[in-house]
């Protein structure tokens, strides 16, 4: 049980370091954000097709928007961090249902794209000691994203892309505002 505790310990360090790593979800609020601007302007296959290519901005512009509040996610250490990779591995094993709704069922990818991107957040709110906070964000997610590709079908390049920035917004300020609790608590116990 020591193990256990420090490991949690090290973990909730880690977010409150890390400002539990919101320049990530801020990216992706950015690109689904972008994505339903283009939505506006494009749809079906050419939306698809820019959304996969931008996809891949998400990472460099999380790093960019890190920078200036020091929240440098890449050179952090903590025990926990071994479990990123295969996070990220089983998050990419969405693609290819993505890819095959590109091909044959095009209307089906948004959901794809916004359900498949957000496999990897249980395990990453695990890494940091707050697994309900990116479990829920997952979740919420997904019903919505859900809800709006059943009721709202002419609005799956536009709404769709808007509530996941919307979710992605949320969260960032749910992050910040628990990281900002645990740094005051852990300055007060040492008063």
């Amino acid at each position: 049980m020591d193990l256990e505790r420090e490991l949690l310990s090290d973990r909730l360090a880690a977010f409150v370091r890390l400002k539990g790593g919101y320049p990530i979800p801020l990216a992706g609020a950015v690109y689904w954000l972008a994505l339903a601007g283009l939505g506006h302007i494009i749809a079906g296959k050419q939306w698809v097709f820019w959304a996969f290519v931008t996809s891949g901005a998400i990472f460099p512009l999380a790093l960019a928007l890190g920078a200036p509040t020091q929240a440098n996610f890449m050179k952090d250490k903590s025990a926990a961090g071994s479990v990123l990779f295969p996070a990220f591995a089983s998050m990419f094993l969405f693609w290819p249902i993505a890819i095959a709704a590109f091909w044959d069922e095009v209307d089906i990818a948004p959901l794809a794209l916004a359900i498949g991107m957000s496999i990897h957040w249980p395990v990453i709110g695990w890494s940091y000691g707050r697994t309900a906070i990116y479990t829920g964000h997952a979740l919420v997610r997904a019903i919505a994203v859900f809800a709006i590709w059943i009721l709202l079908p002419d609005q799956r390049y536009t709404t769709l892309p808007l509530a996941v920035a919307v979710v992605y917004l949320l969260t960032v300020a749910i992050i910040l505002l628990e990281a900002a609790r645990l740094s005051r608590n852990a300055l007060g116990s040492l008063k």
